[in-house]
This record gives C-alpha cells, structure tokens and sequence, in this order.
C-alpha cells in the first residue's frame, strides 16, 4: 500500500490499514518518543497514545506537507504532555559567566546512535526537552518558549546548558581532557 492508501484506509477505520501504518511509523516515532521520555516502557505508552491521536484524528490531515512530519508533531506533543504531566520541568534561568562564549564540540562521529541516546538520558529533563526541540526537530526558540510556557531567554540558556553538559559528557565517554584555560 501507498501512504496515500494507508492514509485513506485509515480514514476509513480499516484496521489492517491501521496496523500496516502503525508497523510502517512506530519504530521512527518509538525513537522520537525515546528521546524525550527518558523510560522506554514510558515511550511506549507515549507513542501508543500518539498513534490513537493518528488514527482518531486521521481527518484533520489535509493532505499538506509530510505525513510522517504530522505524525512526529503529535508524538512530540504527545511527550511534553506526558512530561508535564509525570515529570515536570524545572528551567534554570541564568547562565553562568563561564558559559558565555564557550564553544561546543560537535558529537564525536565515533558515537554510536545508541550512545548518544544515552548521553541524553543524563541530562536534566528540561535540558534534554529543549536540547531535542531544538536541535532534533528544528523549533526555533519562540516555538519552544510557546510550547513549554517559559520564556525565549530560558529556551536559550535551557540550549546553552545543555550543549555544555552534552560537550562534557561526549568529552568524558571519549576520553578527551577538557581544555584548560
């Protein structure tokens, strides 16, 4: 089936359409999930719910732009929801004067998929969700600031921390010493 069909057989209630889509998306939006929600069981319960939103929202799509992007919307969605709801996010507001102006290193093309996952495990949730929002799906800051109803300042500082925790980590998992100043 095309995605066309998918989308229409769903929009009809035709379970096998249904199941096809979901096996089809589901390992994508696990991972998308997975990378907020810091429990995999905990994903799992958030990308079910996400999935029901597809299928009991199917209408709403138009047609316009992506389909799977629609799909990651609602399960991002989906994650802060669950966030707020299970986890909630404490922002630090201010930057330290020895953040302003550090550079971060990139993450290390030596790093697998799976360890980068679990770097991001290690950080503060609400580094993490920005750090994801920003980074991974492209929001700019006044989207994560609407979002998560803090202000565009905590979205950047919220980056800023994050990127410097992550540099720390990837430093330490690789075995870099940390420049010295």
């Amino acid at each position: 089936m095309s995605e066309k069909e998918l989308i229409q057989a769903c929009k009809a209630n035709d379970r096998k359409g249904q199941k096809a889509l979901y096996e089809l998306y589901a390992p994508v939006m696990l991972a998308l999930c997975r990378r907020y929600v810091g429990v995999l069981e905990d994903a799992e319960d958030v990308m079910v719910e996400g999935f029901f939103k597809v299928f009991t929202k199917i209408d709403s799509y138009k047609g316009e732009g992506s389909f799977e992007g629609w799909i990651k919307r609602i399960m991002v969605n989906e994650s802060l929801m669950f966030l707020r709801k299970n986890n909630p996010l404490r922002f630090s507001e201010e930057i330290t004067d020895r953040m302003r102006g550090v550079e971060f290193p990139g993450i290390d093309s030596r790093l697998t998929a799976g360890q980068i996952i679990a770097l991001l495990d290690e950080l503060p949730p609400g580094y993490r969700t920005v750090f994801n929002l920003f980074v991974i799906e492209g929001y700019k800051h006044r989207e994560i600031a609407e979002e998560l109803g803090i202000s565009i300042n905590t979205s950047k500082s919220q980056l800023i921390l994050a990127r410097a925790r992550m540099a720390e980590l990837v430093q330490k998992r690789l075995g870099i010493q940390p420049p010295t100043k």
